[in-house]
């Protein structure tokens, strides 16, 4: 039986729940693990997938080749080259990407039950044996160089970049993923080939497979999809890292009417104990869109931005707390001005308790919106196994925020924002920071 007939067969079973709470674990004869959620009322299967291991492994002066390597995945594989493989895709529907993050390389997979058999062989094939030829490597490198070339201009990607550089220097974390102009031009198919290798494991692959697909099609489909990948060797090891020139204030000078703003300080990673009270925290400063203390200072009360926010980052080797907006240049010093007395009010007296309530109930009641369709589902499951938060973390993660105390959010604040210090890059002219 293939696995287009168990799937197939699936569907005429009674419906089961398609809760993500209701992930199963199964582990397939070649050893792949993968979580699953059956759903057999719309023939659908959705697939996520994230390898250990992303542009944080870019050689020495080549960084962006991860990302080409991500790009190039499905861009010819085993006897298609582009044209061909991209048509086979195109003519059954399948809906297959790849993308490349400082510790992972990762992919989704989207096919009709009816195309499952097709979907796999082209996913196996783009995983384990792409071709890499000439032509398509340059046409991809010269989509990125024109995005790099592009990017010059744009001042929200230049503060970013600077920003990182400044936070991270001579670290991985520190070099943009999608590279320079410079880097791009020196990735080889050689170096593509070795990064494919290393990378692309399946002792080092995370998989969530959600929709009409029973335990034994996907323990076939896991199989027949990632088997044939090599278990993998050790990765360049990550130094552990921290943000580095807190207090300092820079510019990259762009002639733009308005400069764009990246700020950022400490944060806890997500495995902390500490991360769900620091994310809570963190929505009540700038998470909160436009209940945030930040929205409403910088935006509503003062006219000084359009939008303004913050996030808390989270690496495998570093984490922090970083925030944007944009302002005119005469009112940059006003606006970073705000957002510090802000995090200080908020550090030194914390929320109210009707705030802390507030920001809870909007976190717990809006969670489920992240799981409305199949591949939001099977893309949460597969972030989280990646994390390591375990398989039932979608079922206690509401309770870890409704049980968030007053003092957990001050201990987060002085392990998160702490003195108030920031790293602050403003790309524009800013007439005083």
């Amino acid at each position: 039986m293939t696995p287009a007939d168990a799937v197939s067969r699936s569907t005429a079973a009674p419906a089961s729940s398609s809760s993500p709470t209701q992930a199963r674990p199964v582990l397939s004869a070649r050893g792949i693990e993968a979580w699953h959620v059956e759903s057999p009322i719309v023939p659908l299967i959705a697939l996520a997938f994230t390898f250990e291991g992303g542009a944080a492994q870019d050689p020495e002066g080549k960084s962006g080749t991860a990302q080409m390597l991500a790009r190039l995945l499905d861009e010819g594989a085993g006897p298609h080259d582009s044209d061909a493989f991209q048509e086979r895709l195109a003519a059954r529907a399948i809906e297959l990407s790849f993308h490349a993050g400082p510790d992972a390389i990762g992919g989704s997979l989207k096919m009709l039950v009816k195309h499952a058999d097709e979907a796999i062989a082209l996913l196996a094939l783009a995983l384990a044996q792409p071709r890499f030829d000439p032509p398509a490597i340059e046409r991809v490198r010269a989509q990125m160089l024109a995005g790099l070339r592009y990017q010059q201009n744009d001042p929200g990607v230049m503060a970013s970049r600077r920003f990182f550089a400044e936070a991270y220097p001579g670290h991985p974390y520190g070099r943009p993923s999608s590279g320079t102009i410079e880097s791009v031009s020196a990735i080889t198919r050689d170096d593509l080939v070795a990064m494919h290798r290393r990378l692309l494991a399946r002792g080092r692959v995370k998989v969530a497979a959600v929709g009409a697909i029973d335990e034994e099609a996907l323990l076939r489909a896991l199989d027949a999809a990632f088997g044939d990948l090599p278990e993998g060797g050790a990765l360049t090891a990550v130094p552990a890292t921290t943000i580095t020139g807190l207090g300092r204030r820079i510019v990259v000078d762009l002639d733009v009417p308005q400069s764009v703003l990246r700020f950022g300080t400490d944060g806890v990673p997500w495995r902390d104990p500490d991360f769900i009270p620091a994310y809570v925290l963190n929505h009540i400063l700038g998470g909160g869109a436009f209940t945030s203390r930040l929205f409403q200072e910088v935006r509503e009360k003062r006219g000084l931005a359009y939008s303004v926010g913050t996030s808390l980052v989270s690496h495998r080797a570093a984490s922090m707390t970083w925030g944007y907006t944009a302002t005119k240049n005469e009112r940059v010093a006003e606006c970073l001005a705000v957002i510090s007395d802000e995090i200080a009010r908020l550090t030194g007296d914390g929320p109210d308790d009707d705030e802390l309530q507030k920001a809870k109930d909007y976190l717990t009641g809006s969670y489920a919106l992240g799981f409305d369709t199949s591949t939001k589902i099977a893309h949460q499951l597969v972030q989280i196994a990646f994390e390591g938060l375990g398989i039932d973390y979608i079922a206690r993660r509401n309770g870890l925020i409704g049980a968030v105390t007053q003092a957990d959010i001050r201990r987060a604040a002085a392990r998160t924002l702490g003195d108030g210090k920031l790293l602050v890059v403003a790309a524009g002219r800013p007439t005083a920071m």
